[in-house]
């Protein structure tokens, strides 16, 4: 393959230009050069052209075929649609890469250019000259290239799939550990921090809505003897028991936290007082079908109370333990408002 100056110092008028002549001056030129006279069929390529696919220069026939049958097979039909193209003036000249098999069997890439210099008066082929280079060298380093690529696409698409399962399992941990700061490690149910968050977004939730809001507030009669008399490990056991019979009464969307020792807080969202009560009492009388601690029948006191108008969370909950201290004083294991 030539260059374009190569090509376009060949494309001046050569009719008048003694064919031996012009085949003396290419036999000079180091590229690979070729002239086809398509009326006679005949081929003249110039030394550079053989030397280029490793070949004593004019050793092969002097034909067209002796250039298709160096085409790689796969190459093949792209070129030829490229050649026909030009021969049919679809296109101002002819240009194609593809490889070349050598004398040793292996394979070039090369360039080829060309032109038809000349028409028989009916607009076919009568001269066609044009050059070939290697551009072996650039394609091996564009195939490196791009292996090299592909060999960091799939490494950086194996890190980032790395680094997607170890932002996995940071999610998975770090859920697992907002949970545990949230959950209470006896009753497994919302600790107190859980519940000082979700208390002021229930009464935020209530305001905007215009829903109801109401709490429970619960703990265990006789607790503090419970302990004493049977011990704490008693103690923990009675209170797992009686959370798993208040979470048996819960309903989606309620939350039930420890708010400390044996005290319970239920939220109750889009809940009237009269509702909470009748929650309550549900609660209370599920006690009863727990086994005794010793001699002790767990039991527990509630308060009931509903949110007002715009107010805080703080005054509500104020309110939810007065009512639970006037259960207590009203004789344990009742309900008060």
């Amino acid at each position: 393959m030539g260059d374009a100056s190569n090509i376009d110092m060949l494309r001046l008028d050569l009719s008048g230009l003694d064919e031996g002549v012009l085949h003396t001056i290419l036999e000079l030129v180091s590229d690979g050069i070729w002239d086809w006279n398509a009326n006679t069929g005949f081929v003249y390529r110039n030394p550079g052209w053989y030397t280029m696919l490793g070949y004593p220069p004019h050793s092969l026939d002097n034909t067209v075929l002796t250039w298709e049958s160096v085409i790689h097979p796969d190459d093949y039909p792209q070129v030829m649609a490229l050649f026909d193209d030009h021969l049919q003036q679809r296109s101002h000249h002819y240009q194609a890469e593809y490889r070349c098999r050598t004398r040793d069997g292996s394979w070039m890439w090369i360039e080829d250019r060309g032109y038809v210099i000349a028409r028989n008066p009916d607009g076919t082929v009568a001269r066609m000259i044009g050059a070939h280079r290697s551009i072996d060298d650039k394609k091996r380093l564009f195939e490196q290239l791009e292996r090299r690529n592909k060999s960091l696409e799939a490494v950086i698409q194996e890190r980032t799939l790395e680094l997607s399962r170890v932002n996995h399992q940071l999610q998975i941990q770090l859920d697992e550990n907002r949970r545990l700061a949230e959950t209470d490690a006896l009753t497994r149910v919302a600790n107190r921090y859980r519940l000082e968050q979700a208390l002021p977004l229930a009464c935020e939730r209530a305001q905007r809505f215009r829903e109801p809001l109401s709490l429970i507030a619960m703990d265990v009669d006789d607790f503090k003897d419970i302990n004493d008399r049977y011990g704490h490990a008693f103690g923990d056991a009675a209170l797992v028991q009686v959370v798993q019979a208040v979470k048996r009464c819960e309903r989606d969307g309620d939350l039930l936290a420890r708010w400390g020792g044996d005290e319970f807080i239920m939220i109750l969202p889009n809940t009237s007082l009269a509702d909470a009560c009748l929650m309550a009492e549900t609660i209370r009388r599920s006690l009863s079908d727990l086994l005794p601690v010793g001699d002790f029948q767990v039991t527990m006191s509630f308060g009931v109370v509903q949110r007002r108008g715009d107010e805080q969370h703080t005054m509500l909950l104020d309110r939810a333990d007065q009512a639970l201290y006037r259960s207590k004083v009203a004789g344990k294991n009742v309900i008060c408002q």
